[in-house]
């Protein structure tokens, strides 16, 4: 067993020496920079992501090795029984977390993708199924939610379009976090709900959607808007029910005419606040339009449906009857709903994105 974890160090090429050598020429390269407007530039920011990211590979390169030898260690007590229990507590413990650790250093090799670095924007929709779609897209709105709170991500939120009869007509957030849309690039799509909704008095099972966006998220000051392509109008809030949450104009709905884009802020206490938000979000979508177009050009078609697939195809199936979640991309499921629908969804996210950036490194 043992062997396997040996063999995986030599077959990834993970020599500490190398990666040690890679962080000391990163942090030669930093300090040469003296001129102030370097530190703005794309070859300093590249730099220093780079620099982190290679000082967590050596510390969990490190943490590998360290705990292969503790199991070498614990497995030289398994002939004495004064000692024998302990070892397999050891072996066990050791081994659970050297899978882990080699998920995750698994991950670390894998080229990051674009815009993998920038903060994300994530957009719920209900889809197909009336008020059960609406009540869903609140639960996934919610669950993520929880989700990047447990994590210590920086959350906005942008707006929330609450349904009469229950549920969202939409709503969306900002991670202010870095990187978080490459955590989480592979969660948008359709997810798919199989459950009895409270309304149903015969006990049948119903089928509805719900629709996710993740987007990167761009500084608006990167991006030409025209002034003469928007129109501008402001509304006040509203709340669940519709009832109105605030007595000014504050809301701000803005509509990119060229693309028929609509973008509505309102969780600003300012007008100002939400007309700035809703344009940096305006300026997102725009960017990700322009990109879509240019990569379409570059991309191989197989490559094209790992990582833009997921846009209009099911991608995950939330069936409660029978307590399963399943991701058809990579074809695995989960049998903790309550929790995964609490925000505990970390393993689907970790193990998704994992095995489709192998699909697309193969």
């Amino acid at each position: 067993m043992i062997k396997d974890y040996i063999d995986f160090i030599s077959n990834k090429n993970l020599n500490l020496d190398s990666f040690v050598s890679k962080k000391e020429e990163l942090s030669r390269q930093i300090k040469s920079l003296t001129d102030i407007n370097d530190f703005a530039s794309d070859d300093y920011v590249s730099a220093t992501q780079m620099l982190a990211r290679t000082e967590e590979v050596i510390q969990k390169i490190k943490s590998f090795k360290e705990l292969i030898t503790k199991v070498e260690e614990a497995e030289e007590l398994l002939d004495d029984e004064d000692f024998k229990a302990l070892a397999n507590e050891e072996i066990e413990n050791s081994t659970k977390e050297l899978d882990s650790l080699q998920s995750e250093l698994t991950e670390f090799l894998f080229e990051p993708l674009k815009n993998d670095e920038l903060k994300a924007i994530l957009e719920f929709r209900p889809g197909v199924g009336g008020v059960e779609a609406s009540l869903f897209a609140e639960s996934l709105f919610r669950m993520y939610t929880r989700y990047c709170n447990s994590l210590g991500l920086k959350l906005e939120t942008i707006s929330i379009d609450y349904a009469t009869e229950g549920g969202i007509k939409e709503a969306s957030f900002l991670i202010k976090t870095d990187g978080a849309y490459g955590k989480l690039r592979f969660e948008g799509g359709i997810h798919r709900v199989q459950r009895i909704p409270s309304t149903e008095s015969s006990g049948r099972i119903h089928t509805s959607t719900a629709s996710i966006a993740v987007m990167p998220f761009f500084d608006k000051k990167n991006i030409q808007i025209k002034e003469d392509d928007l129109r501008i109008d402001v509304f006040r809030s509203s709340g669940p029910g519709g009832q109105s949450v605030n007595t000014t104009d504050s809301a701000v709905r803005i509509t990119h005419i060229p693309t028929g884009i609509v973008i509505s802020s309102q969780n600003g206490k300012s007008q100002h606040k939400n007309k700035d938000m809703a344009m940096s979000i305006l300026a997102s979508k725009l960017q990700e339009i322009e990109d879509q177009k240019r990569e379409s050009e570059e991309k191989d078609l197989r490559t094209e449906m790992l990582q833009d697939g997921d846009r209009s195809a099911k991608i995950r199936t939330y069936n409660f009857q029978q307590s399963r979640v399943t991701d058809h991309r990579i074809k695995e499921s989960w049998f903790n709903i309550d929790e995964i629908m609490n925000g505990e969804i970390d393993d689907i996210v970790k193990t998704v994105s994992r095995e489709i950036r192998s699909m697309i490194s193969k």
